[in-house]
């Protein structure tokens, strides 16, 4: 475990402590989907009346955190990213053990933790408004953000970092207070991430977190005094969690699936699409919510793709992340293999042929985790189930169109709108995809994952509800509005009133 230490038992953080629940009676247990012998750490859930506590301690520290100026609080959040730094390769290795990808991407879910970090900390010395002019004379006009207050985040277990961190850190800089719920699949790495924000300096109350299931989650969702939710996770619990915020009128950020698609057109580099799709798939076991999970390939190429993917799906080698040589980890649990299980099952039924994979991985070293083979799916129809539906797993399908037009339909053609990839030397249809895809992201000769920090993460459709995390957009999640007028001419001055000037 390199330098970090897990206790024996978790607790969460409220109003400046690190404590218990107060009712310990709903045990959970952290282990290592790679080896379920491996128990990292147990935990009790959080009940109402943490949250209640949380929720006081939040309310109570946003009074003083709001007005420490904001360059300040950059500082702080800067603090943090080194810090962060600093712990980078064991904070990597807790998070291979607690939710199994491979080494080399939880180190790179550390580092986007890192750019983060630095990323707010300097937008410190901008959190730009606005100044326009008035319509009145001797009248000056302006808008500035202001912080909304109590701030609940529900975090998914494949990012235990990065995705905390796109949420924690520009809700800090912009003046809230947080009560932080993490999934209860990652909850050391996100202890380990509250400990380094605590290290830092930040003051007591600000930041709480709270361990637990979904029951914690609804408590944090439903709680009066909390005004606000931003919530990464299932489209299913998101429409749940907007439904809660909508009868009290409360702000609600939701990130939800996707069905993320790549073309391959015909006059595509192929052995770069074939790398792209083949990352895009598998890596961190197809759970991702913008996994490559349909890959559209024109008709004059598709043979020659499917030969190519199906022989590097083939190759790739499946165990514990912790092993450098390993390609893809487990799955996040025995219920999400099931799942994944379930819906390869239902693609043969459908009359879709596996090409490979379509099992569970079995062998040496696999024997105590939970392995799911790289599956390739081909004649697949797009209205197909595994064409359709979220799989969130290590599954990937086929599709073959005869022209960019249609590529583009099929493309379109779910109820999602996350991410897709054009992979083309046709520089015509590439500004053509990026005009017509119905997606949040678009890569031009590049895989469906691999967002960046300073730039907008979020879709359209049912992915989500027009919220953007990251970049500079992030702020309008996390931020107020306030207009304001500064009038000096000494006199009453009325607006909106038929007024003409000669």
């Amino acid at each position: 475990m390199g330098e970090l230490k897990l206790p024996e038992t978790l607790s969460s953080y409220i109003d400046g402590q690190w404590r218990p629940p107060r009712n310990k009676q709903r045990r959970l247990e952290n282990r290592n989907p790679a080896n379920t012998d491996d128990l990292i750490a147990t935990f009790s859930a959080s009940g109402p009346e943490d949250i209640d506590e949380a929720v006081l301690a939040a309310e109570k520290a946003f009074e003083s955190w709001r007005l420490v100026p904001p360059p300040e609080r950059g500082a702080l959040i800067r603090r943090a990213g080194i810090l962060l730094q600093e712990k980078k390769p064991a904070a990597a290795e807790l998070m291979t053990r607690e939710m199994g990808k491979v080494l080399k991407e939880t180190e790179g879910d550390v580092q986007e933790g890192i750019d983060t970090a630095f990323h707010v900390a300097g937008e410190g010395r901008r959190l730009f408004g606005e100044t326009t002019s008035s319509e009145l004379p001797n009248r000056f006009a302006m808008s500035v953000r202001m912080p909304i207050g109590v701030s609940g985040l529900i975090t998914p277990w494949n990012f235990p970092v990065a995705i905390p961190t796109w949420k924690i850190f520009p809700a800090l800089l912009c003046g809230n207070t947080i009560v932080f719920k993490p999934a209860e699949d990652t909850p050391a790495s996100a202890v380990e991430l509250v400990k380094i924000l605590e290290k830092a300096g930040l003051p007591k109350g600000v930041l709480n977190l709270v361990l637990g299931d979904g029951e914690t989650g609804k408590a944090l969702v439903g709680h009066g005094g909390v005004r606000l939710i931003s919530f990464t996770g299932s489209c299913e619990v998101g429409r749940e969690v907007a439904e809660v915020c909508g009868r009290s009128l409360k702000r609600c950020s939701l990130e939800m699936g996707g069905k993320n698609g790549q073309i391959v057109m015909a006059d595509a580099d192929l052995d770069l699409a074939v790398d792209g799709a083949l990352w895009g798939a598998f890596g961190t076991t197809g759970q991702r919510c913008t996994a490559t999970s349909r890959i559209i390939v024109h008709e004059k190429i598709y043979d020659d793709f499917k030969k190519k993917l199906v022989s590097r799906a083939q190759s790739l080698k499946i165990g514990s992340g912790l092993d450098r040589n390993v390609d893809m980890g487990p799955l996040i649990s025995g219920s999400q293999r099931d799942r994944v299980h379930e819906y390869v099952k239902v693609g043969a039924k459908e009359g879709a042929k596996i090409e490979c994979g379509g099992d569970f991985a079995r062998g040496k070293g696999l024997e105590r985790g939970i392995f799911y083979q790289a599956t390739v799916f081909s004649n697949v129809q797009p209205q197909m189930r595994i064409a359709q539906e979220e799989i969130f797993g290590p599954v990937t399908t086929l599709i073959k169109v005869g022209s960019f037009d249609e590529a583009v339909r099929v493309l379109n053609g779910t109820s999602y709108g996350l991410s897709s990839s054009i992979y083309t030397k046709n520089v015509n249809e590439a500004f053509r995809a990026i005009r017509d895809l119905e997606t949040g992201i678009t890569y031009i000769n590049g895989p469906t994952i691999g967002a960046e920090v300073h730039l907008p993460f979020g879709g359209v459709k049912n992915t989500g509800n027009g919220h953007r995390e990251a970049g500079t957009a992030v702020y309008d999640i996390f931020t107020e509005w306030k207009s304001v007028f500064v009038d000096y001419s000494g006199k009453l001055q009325k607006a909106q009133i038929d007024v003409r000037y000669s």
